[in-house]
């Protein structure tokens, strides 16, 4: 019989198992086919452990990243490979106390020479100390004082942040308004930021008294800064954790400014996200 006969099933083929049931076959062309099906066998246990040890590799390699060594101070406040919920924030004080700043500022018009000299020597970050050049009473002081005390942080875009390494250094990925920062690099080997400006170099730890606008804060701070006869630039790294250790802070910010006193550029950020 024919094997596109009625009983046959022609459009089966010779591959079919249908026509190997009833129709005898010579030695040599079954030894034929039983070779091919160990062929096939052989072939899809190598691919099958050939995809064994691709994904092992990939999750050995994923596990190994996962669980790399954070170099400090880093590891203070980040874990590597995770992702973090940021926030941009803003510090803002009631609205109140604009007008005990206005009253700063006259004063300060009044002898520009003695405020310059006097905000110099007071202590970054705070307010100045009291003193009746300021144009205030003392009891407009305490008043100011008071209202400082009461500022508060606005959110003003949600960021995701990711401490990564990248070869032999490492990144910080920052999304949305943060994107700059991902430009950098941190080598734990020179413990320096690498920008595209320059090296960023570490200086003095951050210790930041309650009345600081930020709030009681410890971290770690990097700095370049450099002036040509066309201008001057600065770029300040930090980061830390707030005083009660509910969140890590990672303070940026860019200044690039002409030889004339012009800006052409200045970004100042702070992101606050969660502890680990």
């Amino acid at each position: 019989m024919k094997a596109g006969g009625k009983d046959g099933g022609g459009r089966c083929g010779f591959t079919c198992p249908r026509f190997y049931d009833w129709v005898p076959l010579s030695k040599k062309f079954a030894r034929r086919i039983e070779q091919e099906r160990l062929m096939n066998t052989s072939r899809n246990i190598f691919q099958i452990t050939a995809l064994i040890v691709a994904v092992t590799t990939l999750l050995t390699l994923a596990g190994a990243s996962a669980q790399a060594k954070v170099p400090k101070p880093f590891s203070s406040y980040l874990t590597a490979n995770k992702n973090y919920k940021g926030e941009v924030v803003v510090v803002l004080p009631p609205k109140e106390i604009q007008t005990y700043i206005s009253k700063v500022k006259e004063s300060a018009k009044k002898d520009p020479k003695w405020f310059k000299e006097y905000s110099e020597k007071a202590k970054p970050g705070i307010p100045l100390p009291f003193h009746e050049n300021l144009g205030l009473t003392n009891k407009e002081y305490e008043k100011y004082r008071e209202l400082w005390d009461k500022r508060e942080f606005k959110v003003v875009q949600k960021v995701g942040l990711r401490f990564e390494p990248i070869g032999e250094k490492w990144r910080m990925q920052v999304t949305g308004a943060g994107a700059r920062i991902s430009l950098l690099r941190f080598d734990s080997k020179e413990d320096v930021i690498k920008s595209t400006n320059g090296d960023l170099e570490r200086i003095e730890d951050i210790d930041a008294a309650p009345e600081t606008i930020l709030g009681a804060w410890k971290g770690a701070e990097w700095k370049f800064e450099e002036e040509t006869g066309l201008g001057r630039t600065k770029e300040n790294f930090a980061i830390g954790k707030t005083a009660d250790g509910k969140y890590g802070l990672l303070v940026y910010r860019l200044q690039d400014i002409t030889s004339t006193g012009k800006v052409l550029f200045d970004q100042s950020m702070v992101i606050r996200f969660p502890q680990k």
